[in-house]
C-alpha cells in the first residue's frame, strides 16, 4: 500500500480543531504524527484548506526516473544570439540579465549572446501505473512558440549549486508536454502531445526532451568558471504521488572552464 500526503479540505475537517501544525511529511510515515512538525495541542494555522492535511491510499503509483547517464552523455556548451531566441525569451528561459538587456532597449541587443548550457532529459517511469499530469486538460497552458499544450507548469527544476551548497545559477523550472517518445518491447505508446493529445508516461515508457530543443538548458552566462553541482530534479514540487521520490534527481559534479564543460558521476537522489 502506498500513501500520498496532501495539503486540501476535499475529504473534510474545515470546522475541526487544529492540533498539530508546522507538519512536513516524506510520504513513508505511518501516521500523520510521525511527520516532522512544530507544535501540537491547541494552535493557529494560516491559510484554509492550506491548514489541512491529508492521507490518500493507492495499490498502484508511478515513479519517474530521470537518466543520469543520458546527462553526462548529452551535455554541451552553445553560444547563440538573443535574435534566435525570442521563443525562449517568451517562456523565461534566460536568466535576467537577458531581460534587462531587452529592457534598455540597448542597441544591438539582439545580437548579444548568451552561453547555454545544453543536455537531453531522459525521464522513464518504472512504477506500476501511467504518470498523469495534476490539472484537468482544460488547465493546461497552451505554448505558441511550440504549438503544443503543457500538462504541467513545473515538471523540471535546472539548478547549478556552488560548493556551499547556494543556487548560483538561475535554476530554470521548465514546464513539459508529457509523452510517450520510446517503449520497451510489447508496450504500445498511449501518450502524445501533438492534436491536443491525453498527456503522461506510460509504465516502461519514456519522454525524452532532447538537447536542442528550446529551454533544455541552463543560462550560465554571467557563471564565473568552477567546480559545482549540476542538479535536474523531475516532479520536483511532489504535485504527482510516486512510490519513491528518492530517484527523482540526478546530482552530477560540474566543471566549467569557459571555453568547455564537463558533468560527470551523476547519482539519484531526492529533489
Amino acid at each position: 500500500m502506498h500513501r500520498h500526503l496532501l495539503q486540501s479540505s476535499f475529504f473534510g475537517g474545515k470546522y475541526e480543531d487544529l492540533i498539530l501544525s508546522g507538519v512536513s511529511c516524506t510520504g513513508d510515515e505511518d501516521s500523520l504524527a510521525d511527520c516532522l512538525h512544530d507544535e501540537t495541542g491547541h494552535v493557529e494555522c494560516p491559510g484554509k484548506d492550506e491548514s489541512i492535511a491529508g492521507v490518500i491510499c493507492t495499490t498502484v503509483l508511478p515513479d519517474l526516473v530521470p537518466d543520469e547517464k543520458e546527462i553526462e552523455r548529452s551535455t554541451y556548451l552553445e553560444d547563440r544570439e538573443l535574435l534566435y531566441l525570442q521563443c525562449a525569451m517568451e517562456e523565461n528561459c534566460l536568466a535576467s540579465h537577458a531581460y534587462r538587456l531587452q529592457e534598455n532597449n540597448d542597441y544591438g541587443w539582439q545580437y548579444e549572446r548568451r552561453r547555454l548550457l545544453r543536455f537531453t532529459a531522459r525521464i522513464g517511469n518504472v512504477g506500476t501505473t501511467d504518470f498523469r499530469p495534476f490539472l484537468p486538460k482544460h488547465a493546461w497552458e497552451w505554448h505558441m512558440c511550440h504549438l503544443h499544450y503543457h500538462s504541467m507548469e513545473v515538471f523540471a527544476h535546472f539548478d547549478i549549486i556552488n560548493q556551499q551548497g547556494q543556487k548560483v545559477a538561475e535554476g530554470h523550472k521548465a514546464s513539459f508536454c508529457l509523452e510517450d517518445n520510446q517503449c520497451q518491447e510489447g508496450i504500445e505508446k498511449k501518450y502524445a502531445c501533438a492534436n491536443y493529445g491525453d498527456q503522461g508516461i506510460s509504465v516502461g515508457c519514456t519522454d525524452t526532451y532532447l538537447h536542442n530543443i528550446d529551454c533544455q538548458w541552463v543560462d550560465i552566462t554571467e557563471l564565473p568558471t568552477g567546480l559545482y553541482f549540476f542538479k535536474v530534479s523531475i516532479n520536483p514540487e511532489f504535485k504527482v504521488p510516486e512510490i519513491s521520490f528518492n530517484n527523482n534527481a540526478a546530482t552530477c559534479y560540474f566543471f566549467y572552464n569557459a571555453i568547455s564543460a564537463r558533468i560527470w558521476n551523476c547519482t539519484l537522489g531526492r529533489p
